[in-house]
């Protein structure tokens, strides 16, 4: 919510300014207005609420059920792995695999070098690089930790 905020009052904030700029501006550098329903109007409300670094739904159930038998935890567990599973996973790496991660359900590059030294250090089968990037590799061992994750831990 708090991200959606941000964007909006960003998107918000650029309107004016820009509004502002053409205000001043003579006819010949105003742009024509956009149309209704532009990409520009509707681009806050496509921001998922979820990120599931390119998991299938069922890899990240297996994700949020293993995430679950934490006594710290209980998320819902439905498929999609939202701020609420992001910052149980936080919890996870910085309790048992020595990360010092905000606990704010964002999946920036600290999350994700955490979950990569995880990925890597914990027998999924990673050797790429700790860089904060969710490429291919990263993707691929988060895969089979969900599918793994799933298999032993959900009913």
């Amino acid at each position: 919510m708090r991200a959606l905020t941000k964007t909006l009052v960003g998107v918000a904030a650029a309107v004016g300014i820009a509004a502002g700029g053409l205000a001043t501006a003579g006819p010949a550098m105003a742009d024509p207005a956009p149309a209704p329903g532009s990409a520009v109007a509707a681009s806050p409300a496509a921001v998922a609420a979820y990120n599931n670094l390119g998991l299938t739904k069922t890899q990240a159930y297996g994700v949020q059920c293993f995430l679950n038998t934490s006594v710290y935890v209980d998320i819902d567990v439905d498929g999609y792995l939202g701020p609420e599973s992001w910052k149980a996973m936080q919890g996870f790496l910085n309790r048992s695999w020595d990360q010092n991660l905000a606990t704010d359900g964002v999946v920036g590059p600290a999350t994700i070098k955490g979950l990569q030294y995880f990925l890597k250090h914990g027998g999924w089968k990673y050797t790429g690089k700790i860089d904060g990037i969710a490429g291919e590799g990263t993707r691929a061992a988060f895969a089979r930790f969900g599918q793994t994750t799933l298999e032993q831990f959900c009913e």
